[in-house]
């Protein structure tokens, strides 16, 4: 009975991962999720139906909490991507969590490895994935390793490249990397994989590669989501790679942070095809759908704002992987505040200010936090293209634009950190409180300097925050009321 079995996800506040939770629910098992901060589980709607423990892989005493009564292991963590020191800390969590399952008695080890040529000259990054399934059959606890090519699916970093690119850009000059071959995969297929390997004794202790049953070219893939979309686009190549050039061109033109496209474009220095046949053989019944069909699902999914779990949920790919900041009022810290008393419910100032963002965009002056974003993204930072996950909905722990949610009290309050390069630390946060049959709607903008530059900046940007801030207040609260009309 698969319900007397207790399934280990790490990695579940993340795109695969965050997916993969529901699925072994309606299979009947019984899962344990080890996440850093269990806050940014908020809004799942499979929360109450797992056990949580919250901690850092890298902590020996965390694993053996989350390692205890475990059948099987999900290894779904990606550290920070890029660097030598961020490599050798992924090596350490995997050799603590080999340990760990070993000590605990796990019977198998579920690592989702990346699709790669190892003879290939990697980057520091794709080697200490490829080193990590080592890492972890090293120990004695069996592991099957799923060697995955690009996913493709709603939210993931491939499609929205794809998409992004293809939309905006009619003309397309493409370095050498995007004639190389690689075998895309739909997330639906991994998914089924993973799930596969669970009921497949025969797989346990295998490499497995896994891959659509196509080989494409990444300028294969353009030319097949312009297709969907019906767009007709010219693409021009030429002879050079330039991987950390492509990586900030492609930074500025989508929402992709540099650091997250930059793996994928130097996997493509190799083909990054399936080599072997052993995943036919042990999952027959899987019969991974083409890419253009992947596409026209995931197309439809955003269409219909449907997506379930984004590449920017995960924390690490712009910040860092440090646990969101604890807020504090306290001496040294810049307050701004703009308060509205309002004839109406909270529920509709909430939807008013928790849908901000996105394709919607600010509301007001919308071409100044447009400026402020494209300024971040030129310097690196993460721009506001990142959009939003849902045109509505918003859970903690989501990108949205160039701020992170870091709260949400339904009906009652939403906080976002600031994720832009700031000389300091920044969040913005929205109220709506009762107030004896009104509602009393709050913007506060918070701001930490970090030393005399982080004082200039304030300074600097005060007079703009008081004509933009005021603005967004007026705005939000107007549509707040054309809310509580509509929906009575």
């Amino acid at each position: 009975m698969t319900d007397s079995k207790l399934i280990l996800v790490t990695g579940a506040t993340g795109y695969v991962g965050g997916r993969l939770v529901p699925k072994l629910l309606e299979k009947g098992y019984r899962v344990r999720c080890l996440v850093r901060d269990v806050s940014r589980l908020q809004g799942r709607s499979w929360l109450e139906q797992v056990e949580v423990v919250e901690g850092d892989a890298l902590l020996t005493e965390n694993l053996t909490e989350a390692m205890k009564g475990v059948s099987a292991a999900y290894y779904l963590i990606h550290g920070k991507q890029g660097g030598k020191t961020n490599a050798e800390r992924d090596l350490q969590v995997a050799r603590n969590f080999a340990q760990a399952a070993e000590d605990a008695g796990v019977e198998n080890i579920i690592y989702l490895g990346e699709l790669v040529d190892p003879a290939a000259d990697l980057s520091p990054y794709l080697r200490s994935r490829h080193e990590t399934g080592y890492l972890l059959r090293y120990g004695r606890v069996p592991v099957t390793e799923l060697r995955a090519g690009m996913i493709v699916g709603s939210g993931s970093a491939l499609f929205e490249m794809i998409r992004y690119l293809t939309e905006r850009e009619p003309l397309l000059v493409c370095p050498a990397w995007f004639y190389s071959q690689a075998q895309p995969i739909a997330i639906r297929d991994v998914l089924s994989y993973l799930l596969a390997v669970l009921e497949t004794p025969e797989s346990v202790g295998r490499v497995i590669e896994i891959g659509g049953p196509t080989r494409l070219t990444y300028a294969d893939m353009l030319l097949g989501y312009a297709q969907e979309r019906d767009l007709k686009r010219k693409l021009i190549g030429t002879p050079f790679f330039a991987p950390r050039l492509s990586a900030y061109w492609v930074h500025m033109l989508t929402p992709i942070h540099w650091r997250v496209v930059l793996p994928l474009i130097e996997g493509l220095r190799a083909n990054l095809v399936v080599r072997d046949d052993a995943a036919k053989k042990l999952f027959p019944k899987i019969q991974p759908i083409d890419f253009q069909t992947a596409v026209h699902y995931a197309v439809g999914r955003v269409q219909r704002d449907n997506v379930e779990t984004s590449w920017a949920d995960a924390l690490v790919i712009a910040m860092g992987d440090f646990k969101p900041y604890a807020f504090k009022v306290e001496e040294g810290m810049f307050i701004e505040r703009r308060q509205v008393l309002m004839d109406i419910a909270p529920e509709a100032v909430f939807r008013a200010y928790s849908g901000i963002g996105g394709e919607r965009g600010w509301l007001y002056m919308d071409w100044s936090w447009a400026l402020r974003g494209w300024m971040d993204k030129a310097i690196g930072g993460v721009g506001l293209r990142r959009g939003r996950r849902h045109p509505d909905e918003v859970h903690v722990g989501e990108a949205l634009d160039f701020w992170r949610v870091e709260a949400v009290e339904k009906n009652r309050r939403m906080l976002l950190r600031a994720e832009m390069f700031v000389p300091g630390k920044a969040w913005l946060q929205f109220d709506s409180q009762p107030q004896e049959n009104k509602t009393l709607f709050t913007v506060t903008a918070y701001f930490e300097p970090h030393g005399l530059s982080g004082f200039l900046y304030w300074y600097a940007m005060w007079p703009f925050h008081k004509f933009i801030f005021d603005g967004l207040a007026r705005q939000l609260a107007s549509r707040a009321r054309v809310l509580a009309h509509s929906y009575g």
